[in-house]
C-alpha cells in the first residue's frame, strides 16, 4: 500500500470515494471545477449504482492512467439469486424470475468455479466500445450485438451468506482489470440455473488504493484552494511497487532526452523487466524498464516522462 503524504503541487493521485448515482464523468467534471483544471482524468470507471474507490488524476499525473489502469481492483458486492436483469444488476428490467434458488453449500461450490483465469462476455450496458459506439449505447436503442469472451483473472472470491431463503449473498472479489463484477454475478446465477444479478457494488481497493484513502465529494468541497491541494498524492506514489533508481545529474539528463542507459552503469542488478522510477536530486521524473538493446545489452528504457 502506497505511502499517502501530502503534495503541495497541483498536480497528484486524488482517491475519491464515489457516491451511488453519480457516473465516473460526473465527478470528474466536479473535480476539474473544484481544481480549476480541464487536466483530470479516472483510472476506470465504477457503475453508477456503485461506490468506493475512484482513483482520479489531476494535472500532469494523468500521464500515468495508462500504468494505473492495468493493477488489480478489489469490491464487494451483492448477489441477488432467482432473478435476471437486461442491465445484470437489480436497477435493470427484469427478463425472468426463478423460485428454484439452491442452497449455501450449492452457491458456494460454484462462486468456487469461478476463480482464477476465466473467460468473461461484457455486458451489454457497458462503456466498451465497439465499431466507436459504446455498447450502452447500442443497448439503448434496443439492440444487442454478439461480444466476444475475454480472459479475466479472479485472485480471490469469497461469499457470505446474508439470507439464504431470499437467495442473497455477498462477494468479496479481487480481480484484474476488465472485470465487469456484474456479469460474474450474472454468470454465477446462470451457472445455478436460477438466474442472478449484482444487487450492490463497493469498490474497496483499486491502484493500490483502499477506501481509507479515500475522500467523499463534500469533504474535498468544503475545503479552501490550497487544502484541496493537500490531498493530492504524489505522482510517484503510483509506483510504490517499482525499483528506485536514484541517477546522477550526467544520467538523469541522458534518459530526459530519450538516451538508454547501460545498465552496467546505473543498476548492473537489473532483471529484464524490471520496472522503475527514476529520480534525480531526490526528485521523481519518469518511469523505465529494462530492456535488450539491438546489440542484446541490458538497457534502462524511459516509457513515460512526468
Amino acid at each position: 500500500m502506497p505511502n499517502c503524504e501530502k503534495n503541495p503541487e497541483g498536480s497528484g493521485i486524488l482517491c475519491i470515494n464515489k457516491p451511488s448515482g453519480f457516473t465516473s464523468h460526473d465527478v470528474v467534471n466536479k473535480i476539474r471545477r473544484l481544481y480549476n483544471t480541464k487536466k483530470v482524468g479516472h483510472t476506470g470507471t465504477l457503475d453508477p449504482m456503485a461506490t468506493g474507490v475512484l482513483i482520479l488524476l489531476v494535472g500532469r499525473a494523468v500521464k500515468a492512467s495508462e500504468y494505473l489502469m492495468s493493477q488489480k481492483k478489489s469490491y464487494v458486492a451483492g448477489l441477488k439469486l432467482g432473478i435476471t436483469s437486461d442491465t445484470e444488476d437489480i436497477s435493470g428490467q427484469i427478463l425472468t424470475k426463478s423460485e428454484n434458488v439452491p442452497p449455501k453449500d450449492e452457491v458456494f461450490a460454484a462462486c468456487d468455479k469461478f476463480v482464477g483465469e476465466i473467460m468473461q462476455i461484457p455486458p451489454m450496458y457497458s462503456a466498451l466500445k465497439v465499431n466507436g459506439k459504446k455498447l450502452v449505447d447500442i443497448a439503448r436503442s434496443g439492440e444487442v450485438i454478439e461480444r466476444e469472451a475475454r480472459p479475466i483473472t479472479v485472485h480471490k472470491l469469497e461469499v457470505e451468506c446474508v439470507n439464504e431463503k431470499n437467495g442473497e449473498y455477498l462477494l468479496s472479489v479481487e480481480c484484474s482489470k476488465g472485470t465487469y463484477i456484474r456479469t460474474l454475478c450474472a454468470d454465477i446465477g446462470a451457472s445455478l440455473g436460477c438466474g442472478g444479478v449484482m444487487s450492490s457494488l463497493e469498490r474497496r481497493e483499486n491502484c493500490g488504493f483502499s477506501i481509507n484513502h479515500a475522500h467523499t465529494l463534500e469533504e474535498i468541497e468544503a475545503l479552501d484552494a490550497e487544502s484541496r491541494k493537500d490531498l493530492l498524492i504524489p505522482i510517484e506514489k503510483a509506483f510504490f511497487d517499482y525499483k528506485k533508481l536514484s541517477l546522477a545529474p550526467f544520467y538523469a539528463n541522458l534518459a530526459k532526452n530519450g538516451v538508454k542507459l547501460f545498465a552496467s552503469k546505473v543498476s548492473p542488478a537489473a532483471q529484464l523487466g524490471e520496472k522503475f522510477a527514476l529520480y534525480e536530486d531526490d526528485k521523481f521524473f519518469a518511469v523505465a524498464e529494462a530492456v535488450l538493446n539491438s546489440d542484446g545489452e541490458s538497457v534502462i528504457r524511459v516509457m513515460k516522462q512526468f
